[in-house]
């Protein structure tokens, strides 16, 4: 399965603490919209530091996959709601 880290810039995928920071970055810009950034600091630090110690390689690359995703989605996300246009497929057909 190839990795959802092909989306995002290399510098920024294949460095575990640069990841980290912008996943922080994310949950301060986040928070500061939705009034609750300490929780999703924490909750961001939490899930890093839960995981710290993992040496398997590929727990690791999903973990990293993971992280990315939400990158992503808060990417999309927002560019949706800049442009007005949406960039997902719609499941609901009524």
């Amino acid at each position: 399965m190839p990795s959802l880290q092909t989306a995002l810039p290399p510098e920024l995928a294949n460095n575990s603490i640069r990841l980290y920071r912008e996943c922080l970055r994310r949950a301060k810009y986040i928070g500061q919209k939705k009034f609750n950034t300490e929780l999703l600091i924490t909750m961001v630090r939490e899930q890093f530091k839960k995981n710290m110690h993992e040496t398997d390689p590929d727990k690791i690359q999903k973990m990293k996959d993971d992280a990315a995703r939400g990158l992503i989605n808060h990417m999309l996300y927002e560019s949706e709601n800049l442009s007005g246009r949406k960039f997902s497929k719609s499941t609901d057909q009524s």
